[in-house]
């Protein structure tokens, strides 16, 4: 057989693709409950054996990597018609509010680099609308579009820590939140 008649793989069964939903939605779940939840509660939840938990998902971290990859692809998807940064900043807002455990079970498990490798797609829209503000002239020019982007990155996540610890109230945190990173912005 030559190097390009390389044997295709063949498609999952309808049922493995099931199964995999199904783990995948019931670990985002368990995990948005309980940032520690077993794989055994999972599989309970997903409504399948340990073992067919196992066969798709060998370990944890890789259910974890791919409920978080799940939650970023819905946020990338919530973010990508962001109109301006103010709604932008309350819709990050309520997604991670939503997602905490998640993002939170994932920072314990996974490194920093790969957690902002995530981050690149749900940060895209932010970007797009900071280089859009800076030339309109609505957004400070005297630091870098790549900057201002993690200071909002940042800003996002002090606040869902500042909610965790009790600090700040949930319901405030939106405004809050939106009041201090336009500001930064406008500088």
């Amino acid at each position: 057989m030559a190097a390009t008649d390389a044997p295709t793989p063949r498609p999952r069964r309808a049922d493995a693709e099931r199964n995999t939903t199904a783990i995948v939605d019931a670990g985002l779940d368990c995990f948005l409950a309980d940032p520690q939840a077993s794989m055994a509660a999972i599989a309970r939840a997903a409504g399948v054996s340990r073992v067919t938990l196992y066969s798709h998902f060998p370990t944890r971290e890789a259910l974890l990597d791919a409920a978080f990859a799940r939650a970023s692809d819905e946020a990338a998807a919530a973010l990508a018609d962001g109109a301006d940064l103010a709604s932008l900043v309350r819709t990050s807002w309520r997604l991670l509010d939503r997602h905490s455990a998640v993002f939170a079970a994932a920072s314990a498990a996974f490194p920093p680099e790969q957690l902002r490798e995530r981050h690149d797609r749900i940060l895209a829209p932010v970007r797009r609308l900071v280089v859009a503000g800076q030339e309109a002239g609505d957004v400070r020019t005297d630091l870098s579009a790549d900057w201002l982007v993690t200071v909002v990155y940042s800003l996002v996540h002090a606040a869902a820590a500042e909610v965790q610890a009790g600090r700040m109230d949930a319901a405030d945190a939106p405004e809050v939140l939106t009041s201090t990173v336009l500001a930064a912005l406008r500088g």
